[in-house]
């Protein structure tokens, strides 16, 4: 698609990468048939390809309108896109990208504004832990609206203190630390079972994926510096193996510091060297898979499952089947589930900034989910599995914390 760049972005890394992204698409549409939105909306511009034509003009130097920005907030980022699209155009830089320019141009309504700076601000304070606690202790009590946003406390069990020869760094978070503490936890113990020392290190933190796909690039790109100068000593030092990162929302954007901060002098070497560092936990496991069949209780029950691999794992990080594989061989009878590369709505922030769209991908994906009787659902993400669980009527949970409950022994 040949674009002429506006004089503001001729020159900025910005909009050298957009006309980059923006020259290899050929128009084909095969993104448009795997598109969530444009299968409920049907308007083309409720789709990549027509959303790729209004980032073009607004490269371009087109007036901003807000239906323009109706149209790129309503986009999942769910990246199916780019899974589908035979010329490898990187969609969701693009569209991040486009979503920062809007931004910068047009100013939303106030109640917007309002709603947007609340969740980059509240969900990434040290508030937001206690916060989350008290509305689990009442949530009996609350609106229906509400308690869907707030997930039963699953406590977290003992954490293991042995030191082992091979060590890595998980990731802090900020929203799985305090919704779901339990998944952190059973990362630590599966782990631990296979001989490797996790530590989360002081002042890490966010990754910076709610403000960046907020359309706040600088507040995105300081919680990025903040967790590399945090992590540094150790990985510097070389006494880690990798940077585990088990929400695969956070791995994606933990994944992509090299190329955000690729012109930031000062961080960008170590960005880089973050990033290849950055795991999703099966590509630890995935190889230790008789290891970890050994260390699991004998006689356990079948049990049949259903998994849902979350965007950001199969079309962010591009892990397909892995988690599905090694669940198999560790037991589990993993039930057919249709349309498994499609969202369910959750994307972060999106289940409540676009509810009704929201809503709709969740009672799809319900659906497939439980067709073929499955006793559990496990997913890698914890906006997948707290927007799945809302509306389930059988327990969702990670699929570390499945494994971690069939360990044959735990740490006192």
């Amino acid at each position: 698609m040949e674009t002429t760049l506006a004089p503001r972005y001729a020159e900025s890394p910005q909009g050298l990468i957009a006309q980059e992204i923006l020259r290899r698409c050929v128009h084909c549409g095969f993104c448009t048939a795997t598109c969530p939105t444009y299968q409920i909306l049907g308007d083309e511009r409720d789709g990549p390809r027509g959303r790729i034509y209004l980032i073009k003009q607004i490269a371009e130097g087109a007036e901003v309108g807000r239906e323009t920005q109706i149209h790129l907030d309503r986009c999942l980022t769910c990246r199916n896109c780019e899974t589908t699209c035979p010329s490898g155009v990187e969609y969701g830089k693009l569209v991040d990208i486009g979503r920062e320019w809007i931004e910068d141009r047009l100013q939303r309504p106030p109640t917007e504004r309002w709603m947007r700076q609340l969740l980059k601000a509240g969900l990434t304070s040290s508030w937001f832990g206690p916060a989350m606690r008290l509305g689990q202790q009442v949530r009996g009590l609350l609106p229906a609206s509400l308690k869907a946003k707030v997930p039963a406390y699953r406590p977290p069990g003992p954490i293991p203190r042995r030191q082992h020869a091979r060590k890595v760094i998980l990731l802090k978070g900020c929203v799985q630390p305090a919704m779901i503490p339990a998944i952190d936890a059973a990362t630590q113990r599966v782990l631990d079972a296979l001989g490797i020392s996790s530590e989360i290190v002081p002042g890490s933190g966010c990754c910076g994926a709610i403000r960046h796909h907020l359309a706040d690039p600088a507040g995105g790109l300081e919680n990025a510096r903040r967790n590399i100068d945090s992590w540094w000593p150790q990985v510097n030092a070389g006494e880690i193996e990798a940077i585990v990162i088990n929400a695969s929302g956070c791995g994606v954007m933990v994944k992509d510091y090299g190329h955000l901060l690729a012109h930031d002098p000062e961080y960008a070497e170590r960005a880089e060297r973050i990033s290849r560092l950055a795991k999703d936990p099966i590509e630890l496991l995935d190889a230790l898979s008789a290891t970890l069949q050994s260390v699991l209780a004998p006689s356990l029950a079948v049990q049949r499952v259903a998994f849902h691999p979350p965007c950001t794992l199969q079309h962010g990080q591009k892990i397909k089947g892995a988690v599905e594989r090694l669940l198999t061989a560790l037991g589990a009878h993993l039930v057919p589930v249709a349309d498994s590369h499609l969202c369910c709505g959750s994307a972060g922030t999106y289940s409540v900034l676009q509810p009704q769209l929201s809503q709709e991908l969740k009672a799809r994906k319900l659906t497939a989910l439980m067709a073929n009787g499955p006793e559990v659902i496990l997913s890698a993400n914890i906006g997948c599995i707290t927007h799945l669980e809302s509306g389930a009527k059988i327990p969702v949970r990670h699929w570390l914390e499945w494994i971690d409950e069939r360990l044959e022994s735990k740490p006192a």
